[in-house]
């Protein structure tokens, strides 16, 4: 297998959450060039979210009306996840926030899950650190790696460090597999210790379905960070470690 289908894989991954369909279906586009898929998935969630806009604009309009506190319970009690989502990216930042803060954080992670976060950067980049760990907590407990992917790239550091905290070496491995901006895995990998990489590698050198994602992560690191952290990937299998030096030099 080759990184470039490493890549195409994961762009399957997240085209089959925004059209609602199995991965399997869509297994015949493995060949295409994952730049190519990324940007049909975003053509997709652009028409999607852009339906009726006159109309979510003008519910924009109108919850500036209406105080955050009682705005908040609407939200939950009747626009749901959905109508928040494609709401979101039409109120204001400060706005947005007040309100994001007020729903609980099960709620606020189904928005999360039906969000298009480079609509919402500016206001997801604000929500309280407390509130992004604990949708990022609800988020692992459902598996939702390809939400939590999303999110990563919006994020301050010092958020990301504590959301690390919440999620599990088998989660983060398989978030960096659908991470919408791989050019972060090495930024986001240099905020871990070095024990909590080689718990990482051990965790997938005992489950050969995450030596694709481990391998694909490995693809995405610096030559500085592949140095630093060269003697942690001797201490790999045998069987993992050829296979990580083949990907590496496929990569290089």
């Amino acid at each position: 297998m080759t990184t470039e289908n490493f890549a195409s894989q994961a762009e399957i991954l997240k085209l089959a959450r925004v059209l609602g369909t199995a991965p399997d279906r869509l297994s015949y586009l493995e060949n295409v060039d994952a730049a190519e898929l990324q940007a049909f998935r975003e053509q997709v969630t652009d028409t999607l979210f852009d339906a009726n806009l006159a109309a979510l604009e003008r519910m924009a309009m109108a919850s500036k009306l209406v105080p955050s506190p009682i705005l908040a319970k609407i939200a939950e009690k009747v626009f749901g996840p959905l109508l928040c989502a494609r709401i979101a990216g039409l109120v204001d930042v400060s706005r947005g926030v007040d309100v994001a803060k007020r729903l609980k954080p099960q709620f606020l992670s189904d928005v999360a899950a039906e969000l298009d976060p480079r609509r919402a950067s500016a206001i997801i980049a604000r929500i309280p650190l407390d509130t992004v760990v604990a949708v990022a907590g609800e988020l692992v407990r459902r598996e939702d790696w390809i939400t939590v992917g999303r999110f990563v790239g919006h994020l301050p550091d010092p958020t990301v460090r504590r959301a690390l905290g919440v999620i599990g070496d088998e989660a983060l491995i398989r978030i960096a597999f659908v991470l919408d901006d791989k050019s972060r895995i090495d930024h986001v990998l240099g905020l871990l210790s070095e024990a909590r990489f080689r718990g990482l590698l051990q965790v997938a050198a005992a489950d050969e379905d995450l030596w694709a994602p481990v391998l694909d992560l490995l693809t995405h690191l610096s030559e500085k960070r592949v140095e630093q952290w060269s003697h942690l990937l001797d201490e790999l299998p045998s069987a993992l470690r050829e296979r990580v030096q083949e990907t590496l030099d496929q990569a290089s």
